[in-house]
């Protein structure tokens, strides 16, 4: 079969890969090579088929396609979102923040969802984004703001709302010119491939929805993590269902970051258009071009092949986690060598060539992207009999395994090998700080050693997680119930670890850094307290028309400028509908209003039972400094120094 692929030659009219349809119909992963238990991750070895070779047109769309007449450019109204979740939903507020001609729908078909992003309690923990959605869903006040600096009034226009959370999917994906696909794509669990490469399932779902409404002409853009062709399965798609209409398929891969999604959406590194190179392809391309122009600058807007943005996206993320297996690896030679590992990476950061980022050492890494990716590009590699290319990025997973296993083993030696009738405390169970995000979390395949080692209890808490979602995480995670009977999660830091012969750090949240840090957001700096403001600044905002951007900058002058600083310091937004009586998410908001208070570390020294370990998992604590409160404390890549 495989080598039936090598010889077929699939008509399109982008330029093209065979990989997107080997995805999903290589036989590549045989009965004997599909456990997804592996210790590689991947198949061994390829399957003894011939090679497949891209198709033999690829060369014959990029050559001719300059050769064609442009196209006039397309006129872009209505813009709609495809799954209202982490990618769609703040996606979609940024993009209908900066245009407020344009309207803006999500749709979902998860009522719960879609009310949550209706009410004051957003379904996304952003810093930032329920300003930015209020702004754009409910429309803002008109408004004069007065520069005494100036000696100037700047009046801004009242701007009525242009995004809208429904689940009326039919009525805008049909009025949409532009239809953009936000669902999940996780590592399949079953059949051919499981435990390797992407389910698509939802991906296909939500692309027969949108040809059975999109209307002609439209331009169906992928924004999906999805193997490297993809967008011909949805082009195929939207053939079978509107047989004599054209659409266009585009890449647009996210970027974002847990944590600052709103500031990787206002100040992206890059934005990545991946469409064909035919007339209508670049006529797409400039379409989605124009929404992303209204506030990004056009050197950071890139165009490529489809096949390169979709393979882009996988690319970037395995070597964001490469960078971190590497570091890693470094720390165990580091404990060996009476070297530190964070002296390691201050001297290797300060290279132009290198960068400081992605070079902290720890557990490894979590989350729902990185692993999932790399496992996909591995398996890509090898359908494509390029074994030597997959072992590379699976060592990658490889490290990241033994890093946490390490971890563990660390623990089970400072407790003398024995955790029976002992209390362990886990402080972080997120997989990042700043989330509430606990997907693939590191802490839960460490707290599935230990748990098997028998103790007492594992306590766990986390500042900025539920405690009811921590504990459907574990129970989904690990099987065994007497594992899971071992494990508590706790409201407080103080339940946690108190009579505890051991505390991990395996989540770097400032509650948990010693000596204690001041959160960088709590205060401004002093340099902006100043009552002075020059004349050429405030000047600048006078002008016939003020963009979000200029508006964002002005929120930060009168702040500054003022003696209060108010969430809306130009009084132009709308107030928000009140909650029911009882509302769930009030009542949660409540609770949990500043993320717990930090952790009282001479506090908790004398709670504890001794050994006193600290195992810090993400060296947030000063290992000298804990010490003199009578801990013992063991980091990451902190080698003894004789």
């Amino acid at each position: 079969m495989a080598a039936n692929l090598a010889r077929t030659r699939f008509v399109t009219a982008d330029t093209t890969s065979t990989v997107g349809s080997m995805v999903s119909q290589s036989p590549a992963l045989s009965a004997g090579h599909s456990d997804a238990g592996s210790s590689s991750g991947t198949p061994n070895s390829s399957p003894p088929a011939s090679r497949p070779r891209s198709p033999e047109f690829k060369h014959e769309t990029v050559s001719n396609a300059s050769d064609l007449e442009p196209l006039e450019p397309m006129k872009v109204q209505n813009v709609c979102f495809v799954g209202a979740g982490f990618v769609g939903g703040p996606t979609a507020a940024l993009i209908a923040l900066h245009n407020p001609a344009l309207n803006v729908n999500v749709v979902d078909l998860n009522a719960e969802r879609i009310a949550a992003w209706n009410s004051p309690h957003l379904p996304i923990h952003e810093a930032g984004l329920p300003k930015i959605v209020r702004i754009a869903r409910d429309g803002t006040n008109e408004t004069t703001a007065f520069l005494p600096s100036a000696g100037k009034a700047v009046k801004l226009e009242p701007r009525k709302p242009n995004l809208s959370f429904t689940t009326d999917v039919e009525r805008c994906i049909h009025e949409a010119d532009i239809v953009l696909i936000c669902v999940n794509t996780p590592t399949k669990t079953y059949g051919l491939g499981a435990g390797y490469t992407a389910d698509l399932s939802a991906l296909e779902g939500a692309s027969e929805t949108v040809a059975k409404f999109a209307k002609p002409g439209a331009v169906i853009v992928e924004k999906s993590t999805v193997p490297t062709g993809t967008a011909r399965m949805i082009r195929e798609i939207m053939a079978q269902y509107q047989p004599d209409a054209e659409f266009e398929i585009v890449s647009n891969p996210e970027f974002l970051a847990e944590g600052t999604a709103v500031r990787d959406l206002m100040h992206p590194d890059r934005i990545l258009i991946g469409s064909s190179t035919t007339p209508a392809g670049v006529r797409a391309a400039n379409a989605l071009k124009s929404v992303y122009a209204a506030w990004v600058p056009e050197s950071k807007i890139l165009t490529v092949n489809t096949w390169s943005s979709e393979l882009t996206k996988l690319v970037a993320n395995a070597m964001l986690a490469q960078r971190i297996s590497s570091i890693n690896s470094i720390s165990a030679l580091c404990e060996e060598l009476g070297a530190d590992v964070q002296e390691i990476s201050q001297g290797i950061g300060a290279d132009s060539r290198l960068g400081k980022k992605f070079l902290h050492a720890g557990v490894g890494f979590g989350g729902s992207c990185f692993e999932k990716d790399i496992l996909n590009l591995a398996y890509m590699a090898r359908t494509l009999h390029l074994d030597t290319v997959a072992d590379y990025w699976m060592g990658v997973l490889d490290i990241n395994k033994y890093q946490r296993e390490r971890f563990a083993q660390k623990v089970h030696r400072a407790l003398n090998g024995n955790l029976r009738r002992k209390k362990v405390a886990i402080l972080g169970f997120a997989f990042k700080e700043n989330t509430n995000d606990t997907r693939n979390s590191i802490a839960v395949h460490i707290i599935n050693e230990l748990a098997h080692e028998m103790p007492n209890e594992i306590a766990i808490f986390d500042p900025g997680c539920d405690p009811v979602e921590v504990m459907n995480e574990v129970r989904e995670s690990i099987s065994d119930e007497r594992v899971v009977e071992r494990v508590k999660v706790h409201a407080t830091w103080r339940e946690t670890v108190q009579d505890s012969s051991a505390i991990c750090i395996l989540t770097p949240w400032y509650h948990f850094r010693y000596p204690k840090q001041a959160q960088t957001t709590a205060r401004r700096s002093s340099v902006w307290s100043s009552p002075e403001a020059s004349r050429e600044e405030a000047n600048a905002f006078i002008k016939e028309s003020l963009s979000e951007m200029d508006i964002i900058e002005l929120e930060k002058f009168v702040s500054r400028t003022s003696a209060s600083t108010p969430t809306d310091p130009l009084k132009r937004m709308k107030p928000e509908a009140e909650c029911q009586e009882g509302c769930n998410g009030c009542n949660f908001d409540a609770a949990n209003e500043d993320l717990g208070d930090p952790v009282d570390w001479e506090w908790a020294a004398s709670v504890m039972k001794r050994p006193r370990l600290v195992l810090d998992g993400r060296n947030v604590v000063s290992a000298p400094e804990l010490e003199k409160l009578g801990f013992q404390v063991q980091g990451i890549g902190k080698g003894l120094v004789i």
